[in-house]
């Protein structure tokens, strides 16, 4: 059954129309309720982007567009939106506690983040370099918001105005790039740009506009060098945001950047790839090297996003359908890890007073090992220890860079790994061979945080027994970016 108040020629674009609906009507009961009502809100917000997870698993089989063709919807989309709405509704079920704690309860929090997923998903299924922007601003706007939410901390107002600036420039570099390409192809649908390209060689203006449009996409998922924005923002901002920003933006830009490349630009390869190649190494070395003299460990984990955006980076370099695939896989696997890392940062707290320094781990294992082993099972699976799935999400990154003929890319990104585990292990150490004195982390008392990091941990460790889900799914949805 089709929802009646849908046009049919619109069904594609179906989940993104109940998202916008849905937060525009939660927007109005916010303002009509003569009190702050945070819960109610971010309830309310949670059932529907439950319910658009639900629609994507109908809506983004098979291969469709509308508005134009400036949309399309298709296995790959649906899957990395699939990634998004899950990672928002997480997020908003993080920041209950914290949000109360820190006395920030507005009941727009919730609603930026719905539009902010509404923005992703336009992102990933954008089929045209205008749909392309509109989402990407649609993100960016409420991002800059959440970011200085803390208004009476002067650390969270300086984190979103680094963002906004900051933002506001690559934002002016894809757009120039956009009109770069958009001259010199006549198009801006990427079929018409690419068969403008298959039918003429590209000349150097379409390659610098490409390049141009590439470095925008490449601030959004924190690739060196425009990285400079993440650690400063990552610290200022409130963590429940910082958890936000680190799980759902970042494989919403990079599903644009994968279907960007691969689409319009296929036959531009050769040209790309080098500037992938080196977004690729220099995110994955600084965030393997920045990262091990860092205190703060909202900072380390910006570092480590850094370095994590990196390797996926190499499969994007493969240029191939098993890149494409292990992208995927790695952007799923990624997301489990943030989650279950951030949900012990959001639990760190000393006498109901939050601490962010890694020596505030002390003592951990000793007292309460459960939380301890869980921190220790996220961080063995970011270093790509076996057997959990961190391991096998490099392993399929770098079998596709052996596959594409990448061997010193892959090299370095296993040297990068093995730099980058140092500083995991250091956590692991002060958790449990350093002593807390009476400055003892609080007993973890949120339920919700709770059993969002035991589920975390469990997917990590079990992913060895089941890999066949994610990876049948992957392969499938991978598949339909190649048609």
């Amino acid at each position: 059954m089709m929802p009646s108040f849908v046009p049919p020629e619109l069904m594609p674009a179906f989940p993104e129309i109940f998202l916008a609906i849905m937060a525009m009507l939660l927007l109005l009961f916010g303002i009509a309720r003569k009190e702050e009502d945070y819960a109610s809100v971010a309830n309310l917000s949670m059932l529907a982007l439950a319910g658009v997870f639900l629609t994507l698993c109908k809506f983004c089989r098979d291969t469709s567009t509308t508005f134009g063709g400036m949309f399309i919807a298709d296995a790959f989309g649906g899957f990395m939106k699939m990634l998004v709405v899950a990672g928002s509704l997480v997020s908003i079920l993080m920041a209950a506690r914290y949000v109360e704690r820190q006395r920030i309860m507005r009941f727009e929090y919730p609603i930026l983040i719905l539009f902010a997923t509404l923005g992703m998903m336009l992102m990933i299924s954008a089929n045209d370099l205008i749909a392309l922007y509109m989402g990407l601003e649609m993100q960016s706007l409420p991002l800059y918001v959440l970011a200085a939410m803390q208004r009476d901390t002067i650390r969270s107002t300086e984190a979103g105005l680094k963002y906004f600036v900051l933002g506001a420039l690559s934002s002016g570099m894809l757009l120039y790039g956009a009109s770069l390409i958009y001259g010199y192809t006549g198009a801006t649908g990427f079929e018409a740009i690419a068969g403008a390209l298959n039918a003429h060689p590209a000349g150097l203006g379409v390659t610098v506009g490409m390049v141009l449009l590439l470095s925008g996409l490449a601030f959004k998922v924190s690739a060196v060098p425009f990285h400079m924005w993440t650690p400063d923002v990552y610290e200022g901002a409130p963590t429940s945001v910082t958890a936000f920003f680190a799980i759902a933006p970042k494989i919403a830009a990079l599903a644009l950047m994968t279907r960007v490349l691969m689409g319009p630009f296929e036959h531009m390869g050769d040209q790309w790839r080098q500037v992938v190649i080196v977004l690729s190494i220099a995110s994955m070395l600084l965030g393997s090297v920045a990262a091990i003299g860092q205190t703060n460990i909202k900072r380390l984990l910006a570092y480590s996003s850094i370095g994590n955006m990196g390797y996926a980076l190499v499969g994007l370099a493969a240029a191939s359908q098993e890149g494409v695939r292990a992208i995927m896989i790695y952007a799923a696997i990624y997301m489990v890890m943030t989650i279950g890392a951030f949900a012990v940062v959001l639990m760190m707290k000393q006498r109901d007073r939050m601490v962010e320094q890694i020596s505030d781990l002390a003592g951990l294992g000793e007292r309460q090992p459960m939380l301890a082993l869980a921190m220790t099972i996220m961080m063995f699976s970011m270093a790509g220890i076996p057997p959990l799935a961190g391991f096998f999400g490099k392993l399929f990154i770098f079998q596709a860079a052996v596959s594409a003929g990448l061997y010193t890319l892959a090299v370095i990104g296993v040297l990068a790994s093995v730099i980058a585990a140092y500083y995991y292990l250091r956590i692991i150490k002060v958790m449990y061979f350093e002593s807390a004195g009476d400055d003892a982390i609080d007993t973890a008392d949120d339920r919700r945080l709770n059993l969002l990091l035991g589920v975390s941990a469990s997917l990590l460790v079990l992913f060895i027994v089941f890999p066949g889900p994610l990876l049948t799914t992957a392969a499938e949805a991978a598949q339909s970016l190649f048609k």
